[in-house]
């Protein structure tokens, strides 16, 4: 996993050792921030569900101003 775009684009993510979580697919990704684009610059964002962080992070890349972290999991926590 990487990050796609922003200023830590290509920016490796470490991701989960067990099988039973799925990150979002680049493609969804990209999909979510182009259609978002105007709407996270400078904003607090909120990664429900946040497992490798992966959507948070691509927020932060992409000039949100802070994003909180929310995931039932201590690996996920730990590992963002």
């Amino acid at each position: 996993m990487r990050v796609s775009a922003g200023e830590k684009k290509g920016t490796k993510l470490k991701g989960p050792k067990k099988r039973d979580i799925r990150p979002t697919t680049s493609i969804v990704k990209e999909f979510i921030f182009e259609f978002l684009r105007e709407y996270i610059k400078g904003k607090k964002v909120l990664d429900l569900f946040a497992g490798t962080g992966n959507l948070g992070i691509e927020a932060i890349s992409r000039g949100a101003k802070s994003v909180s972290f929310i995931d039932i999991s201590q690996h996920s926590i730990h590992l963002i």
